[in-house]
């Protein structure tokens, strides 16, 4: 499988405050990673690290084998990001939206039609391309955000909390998508819902108080023998 992310020693402070703590990963293609956390935990510090939104005090990432601090614009190009607050644009429709992304993301102009069409139809938004992002559900909208993250078919995809607030047809879909995202490319989906790993990643880690504590594939868990929610308490619980 291709490597398509390499993360070295990540830390991040705040002040004197270290939110995340010697954070080591990869990522290949074909691999659903799921990064759990409990809330505070340092997931969307590490997302927003991984995505080049947020720097690294220390550390490195390498993105399809560039480095995405010495040379940002470039790497960037090969991901998807969506923050767990979607950046949407509420006073456009959908389709003028993803056609706005398009080019942000330098679709070339005569690709740009076929690219908005075929993520409206993967993500389910064809029957209400022409209506006010505003006036949609939470849950179309999640849909636009994720739409937003894979217009440009990018090789990384970095999903923050993607089903929140979400009701269970919805939250259903959206992880059927995800998988069906990570066939051909390498997801990492943060969250705290630990229904959403066990159903939906091939790989999982556990971050605690900025740490990782577990990095292993779900298959080598056993989870027939004892539940992911055991093994999270286990290794976050107050000593």
């Amino acid at each position: 499988m291709t490597l398509l992310v390499e993360a070295k020693q990540l830390y991040r402070y705040y002040g004197k405050h270290c939110a995340v703590q010697n954070v080591s990963f990869s990522l290949k293609k074909g691999q659903v990673l799921g990064f759990l956390g409990a809330n505070g935990a340092g997931k969307t510090t590490t997302m927003s690290m991984l995505s080049g939104n947020l720097a690294p005090s220390n550390g490195e990432i390498i993105i399809n084998g560039i480095d995405l601090l010495d040379n940002p614009v470039a790497a960037k190009q090969y991901i998807g990001y969506l923050p767990d607050q979607p950046p949407l644009y509420k006073d456009l429709s959908v389709s003028e939206f993803l056609r706005y992304c398009a080019q942000l993301h330098r679709v070339p102009d005569a690709e740009i039609t076929p690219a908005v069409n075929l993520v409206q139809e993967r993500c389910g938004l064809t029957e209400v391309a022409q209506r006010l992002i505003g006036n949609l559900s939470k849950g179309y909208q999640q849909r636009v955000g994720i739409a937003q993250a894979i217009l440009h078919n990018p090789p990384v995809i970095v999903l923050d909390e993607p089903t929140v607030g979400l009701d269970p047809i919805q939250i259903k879909e959206i992880r059927s998508l995800i998988k069906e995202l990570g066939v051909d490319h390498g997801v990492i989906l943060s969250t705290h819902i630990l229904s959403e790993v066990q159903e939906t990643c091939t790989d999982v880690q556990i971050i605690h108080q900025g740490q990782l504590v577990l990095s292993s594939s779900v298959a080598e868990l056993d989870l027939d023998k004892r539940s992911l929610e055991d093994i999270f308490i286990g290794l976050t619980s107050s000593e």
